[in-house]
């Protein structure tokens, strides 16, 4: 930043070099790829002000190659309005308003540049596109050169010899190479192809049925749009012909649309741009009144200045209304001052909590019913009240209930013991321990728990519920802090109430091996000593209310409630009822399925040591990578770091693949020890008393929506091999009851269909075609009727792996064929579904610049590592950000679908109850006689679960079976 140039104006000459920066676009850009930011003085968003400052100062420290701008401008749009308009008045009609914590950051960020002083250009009737491309194309033509800073696709027409681009949050620059292989055509037909395929975003109107990809076929054939209209006639798709005939003069609209006017009469001469030296009073004043610290120390160094010498400089603020500065201001902004915006609301909330500190003894133990009931008293005046509890198991169906605290405002909480009991072990009945009896608080604190005007606060309250349920109390209305973050955050970092306080509150929790121990030594929390319990305790209850102050009124601001309440509040008492219930599991079956695969394994083993010619341990890693890569000599070994041979799955699939025996035979008694131990030996140990397993559900576990299950995990019960899906045939109905199975059919496969919007897959879906036959037969051109089941198979694998952006690698080893065949198969498979391409490619673009994809329903995935430089990493990343949307729409949907059972088979007057969820399954348990009302009440609501918020493009299909156990309805 300390190069200088002349103040007085000079024409530009070759050598120099000038930079554009798009404005207006890196805002967008900013606000949505960095992380929210408020002055912590008064709630002030400033996260897109400190991105605008921090890529400027990059760009005058250091610009692309080393090689700094001599001319620097910053470009912003002057108002909605321009030229255009009048072109076509519902130009970018459909734009959404701007993020209500971002309009006063527009006015910030201009402070900002001039404060650099930066030239800061904007004019009326224009849009910072047309300004751009005409100081490009005066600079060209004096010889300098040009690169504009930005991403923005209507810009790539610019690109030639002598203007790039740049895309400083990605590093990237953009040549003629990258424009063709974005566009399919050299940055000089850029226009006409997006003539041909519009944008939604700007509303460019286009042709119908016309993509990228299309248009730029026909371009690159006819050579530019008028001859291609001209010659319409000669198209030999009909469909495509008659669109090009009737919307030609749409596609003529738009091309004066998307077309940037470089002959602007402009307002500021080029030659102002001139890189000038800031001024230090003006720049350091301006970071250290938006509270920048790094970036003021970072920039003062640059221009050796004194910046404790330099004062704030006063900024003027549009759009926003500072809170009061008794701190009650940020609680008014949070409660819903009208003055502010949503987004400053909740910046002022989250500042308000975090004020307030955090004191551990500053906590009540109650232990009197007058003060019990002075507590409950103040919660109902108050109406939100934070709960916790304190239990003797992790299991929530057999844990017992030790104490319970609660919070009301920010460090104030208590702590209600009830179960504590001597260390010593022998003290049960908590002699000598200041304590309340169980159901004394129990029956005084249920009115209040029930109580729908007093809403209460939990972390992972699905636990508490549980905990609840089994003492009477069944509370509602219910908030959740666990899946308020997962609404907002999904795929930033976990949702724990540890973590969550770290990152939101800057607070650390008391470990629970701080007051408990660890390893050994640890003890369950009834032999906890109470005081030490209160702090815990409390301190739990405290951080859950803080968390909800500060988290809920994001919801709003970031367009996540109805994400908030349809798909992630019900579910807690839905997954709670089931957890609840449990599902029936026959002992005796699991112990003649052990003995089974006891025996399995014996007669595998002897196989495997004649195979081996001597006895070893054959669950061994090290023992058996030394009979294969040693003894036997067999290719393809490598070791590990600790100079073991690897024996993973892989190597012994590969190894399986080539022929061998001994490797095959090892995975088959990998299997069945991994059944035995995992399920046959281990689910008797979680059957309670009335031969029922309760399994866990997180709901928070994944990215993208999906359940999972624990204690025991029910979801990875193996059901590709005979003996995995025997494992399910312990799980039976009570006498005069049935198990009913209701399974989507083929949910991912429809979601991507309507998705990616590929009319041979809707088609197929909604005449009811067997859809992997249907892409055998497209890709293979070989005939539906006799199919060889192989062919199928080998389509079934593709159409699911391209779900998960499976590569020629992975379903080569997959389907055991060579690479080059895989590739060719997923080649021919996106030659006839193209849609599907331009789908993946379309969400790996938006991902990479806003870091996240949504569901249908508008669950935010997020991929804060979309754009690191390890391929490997970033090839994961893309891959996930493709298959989020898809998965994450079906777990959607399947929630949606839970969330209205329990009262459709009420209103049905149906005794059936849900028991678990498996992905894409819904068991039930139905009496004899209401097994097909039940089958047909779940497969209704489950068909139509996305209605009304969404109609989708092709049928939901459910497939339901009923019988005494649950591999016989599947």
């Amino acid at each position: 930043m300390n190069d200088k140039a002349s103040s007085a104006p000079r024409p530009l000459t070759a050598g120099d070099r000038l930079y554009l920066i798009d404005g207006s676009g890196y805002i967008f850009r900013a606000y949505h790829a960095l992380p929210a930011l408020t002055r912590k003085s008064d709630g002030l968003p400033v996260g897109a002000v400190h991105g605008f400052c921090g890529m400027l100062i990059k760009l005058l420290r250091d610009a692309s190659n080393g090689e700094k701008p001599t001319h620097l401008a910053v470009i912003f749009d002057h108002s909605a309005e321009t030229f255009r308009n009048a072109i076509y008045p519902e130009y970018k009609a459909q734009r959404p308003e701007p993020p209500e914590d971002l309009i006063p950051q527009f006015g910030l960020i201009r402070e900002a540049v001039r404060a650099f002083n930066v030239a800061c250009v904007d004019q009326e009737g224009y849009e910072a596109d047309d300004l751009i491309a005409t100081y490009a194309r005066q600079a060209r033509e004096a010889g300098a050169e040009v690169h504009i800073i930005s991403s923005d696709k209507d810009l790539m027409q610019l690109v030639r010899p002598g203007v790039t681009m740049l895309d400083t949050m990605k590093d990237k620059t953009i040549g003629e190479a990258e424009v063709l292989e974005k566009f399919g055509v050299p940055p000089e037909k850029v226009i006409d192809v997006q003539a041909l395929a519009g944008d939604s975003v700007d509303n460019v109107p286009g042709i119908p049925g016309i993509g990228v990809k299309t248009g730029a076929q026909l371009i690159t054939e006819y050579g530019d749009l008028e001859t291609l209209l001209s010659r319409a006639g000669e198209i030999k798709q009909t469909k495509r012909r008659e669109k090009l005939i009737e919307f030609a003069d749409q596609a003529r609209i738009s091309r004066e649309l998307v077309t940037l006017k470089d002959d602007v009469p402009v307002e500021e001469p080029v030659e102002d741009f001139a890189v000038r030296e800031p001024d230090p009073g003006a720049v350091v004043g301006f970071l250290k009144a938006m509270e920048f610290t790094t970036l003021t120390r970072r920039v003062a160094s640059d221009l050796e200045a004194d910046a404790e010498a330099i004062e704030p400089v006063p900024v003027a603020v549009e759009g926003w209304e500072a809170p009061a500065a008794d701190g009650g201001g940020a609680a008014a902004a949070a409660a819903g001052d009208g003055a502010a915006t949503p987004g400053m609301r909740a910046a002022a909330a989250a500042d308000a909590v975090r004020a307030v500190a955090i004191d551990p003894s500053a906590y009540e133990t109650v232990t009197t019913l007058d003060r019990l009931d002075a507590w409950i008293a103040q919660a109902r005046e108050h109406g939100v009240v934070a709960v916790d509890t304190e239990t003797t198991s992790l299991l929530a169906m057999s844990a017992d209930l030790v104490g319970i605290s609660l919070a009301l405002e920010p460090g104030r909480a208590c702590y209600i013991p009830v179960g504590h009991r001597a260390s010593d072990g022998f003290d049960f009945d908590g002699d000598g321990i200041a304590q309340l009896d169980r159901a004394e608080v129990v029956e005084r604190l249920k009115p209040m728990m029930e109580d729908p005007s007093v809403l209460k606060v939990g972390q992972n309250f699905k636990y508490d519920w549980l905990i609840f349920i089994r003492q009477g109390i069944c509370p509602a209305p219910v908030d959740d802090t666990m899946l308020i973050s997962y609404a907002l955050d999904s795929g930033r970092g976990g949702h724990g109430m540890d973590e969550l306080s770290e990152r939101h509150l800057g607070h650390k929790p008391i470990p629970f091996k701080e007051i408990a121990g660890s390893g050994r030594q640890q003890v369950t929390f009834d032999l906890v000593p109470v005081d030490k319990a209160t702090a815990y305790a409390a301190e739990d209850a405290d951080v859950t209310l803080r968390l909800w102050l500060a988290l809920k009124p994001r919801l709003a601001a970031e367009g996540k409630t109805a994400v908030y309440e349809t798909l992630e509040r019900p579910m807690v008492a839905v997954l709670g009822e089931m957890e609840r219930a449990g599902v029936q599991v026959d002992r005796n079956v699991l112990s003649r399925l052990s003995h089974d695969f006891a025996q399995g394994m014996a007669r595998l083993e002897a196989e495997i040591h004649e195979l081996a010619g001597e006895s070893f341990n054959v669950g061994s890693p090290k023992q058996l990578g030394e009979i294969l890569f040693g003894k036997m000599g067999l290719e393809g070994g490598r070791k590990t770091k600790t100079g073991a041979w690897g024996t993973g799955a892989d190597v012994l699939e590969t190894l399986a693949a080539q022929g061998h025996d001994l490797p095959l035979k090892v995975l088959e008694w990998r299997q069945l020890s991994k059944l035995k131990s995992t399920y046959t030996d281990a689910l008797p140990g979680y059957i309670d008393g009335e031969e029922r397993v309760h399994t866990s559900y997180s709901l928070a576990a994944t990215s993208t929506g999906r359940l999972s299950s624990s204690e025991p995990n029910l979801q990875n019960i193996p059901v590709r091999t005979e003996a995995g899906r025997k494992i399910r045939t312990a799980f039976v109905a009570p006498r005069g009851a049935k198990l009913v199975s209701a399974d989507y059919s083929q949910i991912e496969l429809r979601v991507l269909a309507h998705m990616a919007d590929i009319p041979e897959l809707k088609q197929a879906f909604a005449d009811g075609l067997d859809i992997h036959a249907m892409t055998a037969s497209e890709i293979f051109s070989v005939p539906i009727e006799g199919m060889d089941p192989m062919v199928r198979r080998r389509a079934k694998a593709i159409n699911f792996g391209i779900i998960y952006g499976i590569s020629a690698f992975g379903l080569a080893n997959q389907l055991s064929i060579p690479r080059e065949e895989a590739a060719d198969y997923i080649k021919r498979y996106f030659e006839r579904f193209p849609g599907i391409r331009d789908y993946m490619e379309g969400t790996k673009a938006f991902c990479r610049e806003h870091g996240y994809v949504e569901t249908l329903f508008g669950r935010r995935c997020h991929f804060p590592n979309i754009n690191v430089k390890h391929p490997s990493e970033r090839a994961f990343n893309e891959r996930a950000a493709i298959n989020a949307p898809i998965q994450g729409t079906a777990a959607d949907i399947i929630r949606r679908a839970m969330i209205r059972m329990a009262d459709a088979l009420e209103e049905a007057k149906l005794k059936a109850r849900m028991l678990l969820q498996v992905h894409d399954e819904l068991i039930f348990e139905a009496v004899d006689e209401e097994v097909d009302r039940t089958i047909e009440t779940a497969v209704t609501i489950m068909e139509r679960a996305a209605e009304p918020a969404m109609t989708l493009k092709v049928p939901l299909k459910v497939d339901a079976r009923a019988a005494e156990n649950w591999e016989e309805a599947h």
